[in-house]
């Protein structure tokens, strides 16, 4: 029989409906709520850094491929679409998709307002299943085979601006030598959430930019990649660099939105911050709480230290007490972050205001190595610090324990 558990299986018996109980019951919220709060944190953290994240990737790619300038102007020098590269794109392993797109600078004018956009054409290779999903209403452009389309898709936020509604049509007129403007049917409304998006870029048929810009079919403003492996980003770039025309440049979609970035790395520290206070104090809470049980029982252990048990032993006892009390802590700190997730996951419960926060409601994203790490780490940490109080119990001796009142 194991003894040292044993004893502490009594003791924790007869502590129902005493002083003790209450103190371990305090113990026992304090675990669960801090690593409910802990597991509900870095559910939202990652949820928000998954979709911020992906809808710039989705509307960007992951890494852009354009004419090395030393201008930033919106418009784009144009690259050949005849390259090695673009011709065998699938011959590399970490890419999975390549597509071309223009941007082009314009004011969109209705009877009532002028508003100044950027529009970026796409072709019919566009993956639109990594866009579909930020299309509010309407279709997607269709692409005829000889000429060009006059469909275009503006953002709820251009609409709203513009007194628009999908299938309306704007006029929008661009500034080059000559001038010229063109009418287009708004077939479609998307609504990404992101400013930087939705504040100005008409997405429209690059053949059109083309024949504004008196480009042949082979030319396009640049190329967008998407990767296999968003971890592996920064090795598809340096290998993309030594692969393609001296010319050409590629850049990071996360570097030309590094302060959207920027902000999601403060939000990861900001939680990172939280994790150690909950941590500190839970810690703090266990050895409170673990040094109030030796204080009660310690007639007890001068009785045990009388009869001969050794000190590691009565250690071990208080230390199985405060184990269980952690274990039973972290199961219902368990049910309630994972609970919490579960009914945020599938019911929205809990909405948040897209023009601040990029979205319509809290997301989760279930990273289950973040969770077992998390459990991991609250465990032997918490269980580390009850060591501190019951050091005490060996400068304890049996005659002063038994006095004890």
């Amino acid at each position: 029989m194991n003894l040292p558990y044993f004893i502490s299986s009594r003791i924790r018996n007869e502590e129902l409906g005493s002083f003790s109980s209450i103190i371990s019951k305090i113990a026992i919220a304090s675990i669960a709520i801090g690593l409910a709060a802990m597991i509900i944190s870095f559910l939202i953290l990652r949820g928000f850094e998954k979709t911020v994240t992906q809808k710039i990737y989705d509307f960007s790619g992951h890494l852009q491929i354009t004419k090395y300038t030393l201008s930033e102007a919106i418009e784009n020098q144009p690259i050949s679409l005849n390259s090695e590269f673009y011709a065998n794109y699938q011959d590399y392993d970490f890419i999975d998709h390549v597509q071309e797109y223009a941007h082009k600078p314009g004011l969109l004018k209705t009877d009532e307002e002028v508003q100044g956009v950027i529009f970026k054409g796409v072709a019919k290779n566009f993956d639109l299943s990594h866009f579909q999903p930020s299309i509010e209403e309407g279709r997607f452009i269709n692409f005829p085979d000889s000429t060009y389309s006059n469909e275009i898709i503006l953002s709820r936020r251009l609409c709203n601006k513009l007194k628009l509604s999908n299938g309306d049509n704007v006029i929008a007129y661009f500034v080059q030598d000559p001038p010229r403007f063109r009418r287009f049917d708004v077939v479609g409304i998307y609504d990404t959430g992101l400013e930087e998006f939705d504040e100005k870029v008409v997405l429209a048929d690059i053949d059109m930019i083309r024949r504004l810009n008196n480009w042949p079919d082979s030319l396009a403003g640049g190329l967008e990649v998407f990767v296999k492996d968003t971890d592996l980003i920064d090795e598809a770039e340096m290998e993309l660099f030594s692969t393609i025309d001296f010319d050409l440049y590629v850049d990071k979609v996360s570097d030309k939105y590094i302060q959207i970035f920027d902000w999601l790395g403060l939000i990861g520290q900001n939680v990172i911050v939280f994790l150690i206070l909950v941590l500190f104090i839970a810690c703090f809470n266990m050895v409170s709480i673990l040094l109030i049980l030796i204080m009660e029982r310690t007639q007890m252990i001068g009785m045990f230290k009388a009869l001969g048990a050794s000190d590691a032993l009565v250690r071990r006892i208080f230390s199985l007490n405060g184990m269980y009390l952690v274990i039973r802590g972290m199961v219902i700190g368990n049910v309630i972050g994972l609970g919490f997730g579960v009914l945020q996951y599938y019911f929205k419960i809990i909405p948040l205001d897209p023009e601040n926060y990029y979205m319509s409601f809290v997301p989760i994203h279930w990273d289950f190595q973040i969770l077992i790490l998390l459990n991991v780490l609250t465990f032997f940490l918490v269980n580390l610090t009850l060591l501190v109080p019951t050091i005490i119990v060996s400068r304890i001796t049996p005659i002063k324990a038994i006095r004890f009142n």
